[in-house]
């Protein structure tokens, strides 16, 4: 059952054009929508969960019609937001068997299961009497999936799942995430690049409300053999390389500044040859050298 979206648009009352004629063919299993801060990424997954309407386009979900029969999307959907809200003060044990009853799954003994097979999966079954104010972000964010698997979704979309979380559970929350796509579509929406590079088998990078870049991660990596080039420079050297070529992005290493740049063949003296990887593909879609044309706010980003 793949996830079709076709031609959606929408522009917020203030002017701001979120979302640009978006259309997305996503597979099932994990599927990556990679892109910075405001390019439209919430927009778009609050669209597919039903929670706002575009000014155009289609979404389907397999048969069903996501706009027109919202319904019927609910009932095979999981959403994980940005930023939701729990009662602090309540276990989660209570508080999941509430919106279990919320979703329908009325009868006690299915109920217990139910909310005892999701708290085992999401590895909470130790804390499950401990009120949820307790917790730290990657445990909230794993009741957060418990929330959105209930009814056992076709279809579970998480948005920036993994901001904020240390290293740790950051890890324990992407193994989770992984489980999941085995069977069933996840789209995972995100700025954080290894996110996408260790989890998705498909991928989508937006800017400014656009598709810049539909691809395999390991493909796009690969197209980029032969075309990224690094070179140390003091922030002097820097600004000239910065007029002289395409310099996709830069970071600091031991006090020392290493650009990375684009280029079909050796831009000079005291550059190497780099093995790409999928930041190098985000940073030369964001300049425009690789994909589509970027918006004409784009700059090269730190890496």
């Amino acid at each position: 059952m793949d996830l079709q979206i076709r031609g959606v648009s929408k522009t917020y009352a203030n002017g701001v054009r979120a979302l640009d004629d978006v259309s997305l063919t996503i597979p099932p299993g994990m599927y990556g929508l990679l892109g910075p801060n405001g390019a439209g990424k919430s927009t778009l997954m609050r669209t597919v969960a039903t929670l706002q309407d575009p000014d155009e386009g289609s979404i389907h979900l397999g048969a069903i019609d996501v706009l027109a029969d919202k319904d019927r999307a609910r009932e095979v959907l999981g959403y994980l937001p940005q930023d939701f809200g729990l009662y602090p003060n309540v276990t989660a044990d209570a508080l999941l068997t509430h919106f279990a009853v919320l979703e329908g799954i009325i009868e006690r003994g299915a109920r217990k299961d139910a909310v005892e097979s999701l708290l085992r999966q999401t590895n909470l079954w130790d804390v499950r009497r401990s009120k949820l104010g307790t917790y730290s972000g990657g445990m909230r964010q794993r009741f957060g999936v418990a929330v959105a698997l209930l009814g056992d979704p076709r279809l579970l979309i998480v948005d920036e799942p993994t901001a904020g979380l240390d290293p740790a559970e950051r890890v324990r929350f992407l193994n989770l995430l992984s489980e999941l796509g085995q069977r069933s579509v996840v789209v995972l929406s995100t700025h954080i690049v290894e996110d996408v590079s260790e989890l998705c088998t498909r991928m989508a990078i937006i800017h400014e409300g656009r598709i810049r870049l539909e691809a395999d991660p390991p493909k796009a990596v690969d197209d980029l053999q032969g075309r990224i080039w690094r070179r140390v420079v003091t922030h002097e050297e820097l600004q000239r390389l910065t007029q002289e070529q395409t310099v996709i992005s830069t970071r600091l290493l031991a006090g020392r500044t290493i650009a990375h740049v684009f280029a079909e063949t050796s831009p000079g003296d005291g550059f190497e040859a780099v093995q790409p990887d999928l930041k190098d593909v985000y940073f030369s879609v964001m300049t425009g050298m690789y994909g589509g044309e970027p918006g004409p706010s784009s700059t090269p980003p730190p890496a």
